[in-house]
């Protein structure tokens, strides 16, 4: 990949065909790189941040990746723009945004590497089929993600905190000199968020006085998907199904890995008895920031929730596969652990009651250490890879919209 900015337009191809039959033939060619649905959401809250700018053509493609499917969900395209794998990387672009890391070096154009998710949580898999035998290293950090051929891929490398200049120091110090710290998009969209608080839980259907508990899961043999069986089964039998709702959030992965019938099918039975599935398309936000507990894992959701400042409870926790030095394992050294032993609506109580506000203001703030600042942090990354002048305006996130109802619907569930 050519990571130089000093580079021709990349104008002289297009999905539309050629230039000759395009109105701005002469744009900058931006292509987003979506490997799976939950990079794909991840690079959508920035998109934003290129709308009415008649220099530059947005275009998109589905890289290869393990978890491929509902890729196409998180694409904001059906009728042009969406450019094959096959074609992209005969292409030529002034800037890559990514999320992901597999197969972008053969792309020709300056990438900007973007996180998927918060604190840098998971170490690498032990058997990571990319780079047999070599130790593990925390994901998204480590050379495995960001060097090829004693090269490192990326012309900018986005980071949510400063604090994550250390772990690249430890894990890839040659790209400390292309890091960035730009914030952290959920980060800011979350706190935002929260000032909405009672008009996003009336829009998913919470009457006044329910108390919502949302089930979080990331995916892997650690999440707390595995134990689903177990812990919805309770939650319906020891809450009074007056008093609280119970919504689910599964990793887009699982449903990519399994399919979407078949997660259905497993949840199939909770849905009848009323717990909303929250889909893979939906944005997992809106039920976080109306949630009154919840019950999580080591994912990324579990985290934010200490930026919703919600009482948390941890169902699973595999720390093997957990970044020691994230914030995610100082969230399991203060969180309470779910328990077997005990009536669920006591755990709920205790977790209320024992709420370590200061531990999770403390843990909140290592998310981001650009609170409010991640839109004019990196579209000033962007403007300068596209060697352009920023829009003369203010570079604003805009609040996602209300989301759909959760209940109301036949089984409790969202239509896809």
């Amino acid at each position: 990949m050519n990571q130089s900015t000093e580079r021709k337009p990349a104008h002289t191809a297009s999905p539309a065909g050629a230039s000759q039959w395009l109105t701005l033939p002469h744009c900058k060619r931006v292509l987003v790189v979506v490997h799976t649905e939950v990079y794909g959401k991840r690079l959508h809250d920035i998109l934003p941040l290129l709308e009415s700018d008649l220099r530059v053509q947005v275009e998109f493609t589905i890289a290869p990746h393990a978890f491929n499917a509902g890729a196409a969900r998180a694409v904001p395209t059906r009728h042009g723009g969406l450019i094959p794998w096959e074609t992209a990387v005969r292409g030529r672009y002034d800037l890559v945004i990514a999320a992901g890391s597999q197969g972008l070096h053969l792309l020709d154009g300056p990438l900007l590497r973007l996180p998927h998710g918060a604190g840098h949580i998971k170490l690498s898999r032990p058997d990571d089929d990319r780079d047999p035998g070599s130790p593990r290293t925390v994901g998204g950090l480590g050379r495995r993600y960001l060097m090829r051929d004693g090269r490192v891929v990326p012309a900018a490398l986005a980071l949510a905190h400063r604090d994550d200049l250390d772990s690249l120091r430890r894990h890839c110090p040659e790209a400390l000199p292309v890091a960035e710290v730009v914030g952290d998009s959920s980060y800011d969209l979350l706190k935002a968020g929260l000032r909405g608080r009672a008009r996003i839980r009336a829009a998913l259907g919470l009457r006044r006085g329910q108390k919502l508990v949302v089930v979080s899961s990331t995916w892997g043999a650690g999440s707390s998907f595995n134990r689903l069986d177990a812990l919805l089964p309770r939650l319906l039998a020891e809450l009074d199904a007056d008093a609280f709702r119970i919504a689910v959030i599964v990793h887009p992965n699982v449903w990519s890995g399994h399919g979407d019938w078949q997660v259905r099918s497993w949840l199939s039975t909770a849905r009848r008895h009323g717990i909303a599935v929250v889909p893979p398309q939906a944005d997992w936000r809106a039920p976080l920031i109306a949630a009154d507990w919840l019950i999580g894992d080591h994912g990324s959701v579990t985290l934010y929730g200490t930026l919703a400042r919600v009482p948390i409870l941890l169902a699973r926790f595999p720390s093997h596969d957990v970044n020691p030095d994230s914030p995610t394992a100082e969230l399991a050294r203060v969180a309470p652990a779910l328990s077997a032993a005990h009536r669920l609506p006591e755990q709920l109580a205790y977790a209320r009651a024992t709420y370590p506000a200061d531990d999770y203001a403390r843990i909140a703030r290592q998310l981001s250490s650009e609170p409010g600042r991640f839109g004019r942090n990196l579209r000033k990354v962007m403007y300068r890879l596209l060697s352009l002048g920023e829009p003369a305006h203010p570079a604003v996130l805009p609040p996602p919209p209300l989301p759909a109802p959760l209940w109301g619907t036949a089984q409790g569930e969202v239509s896809a």
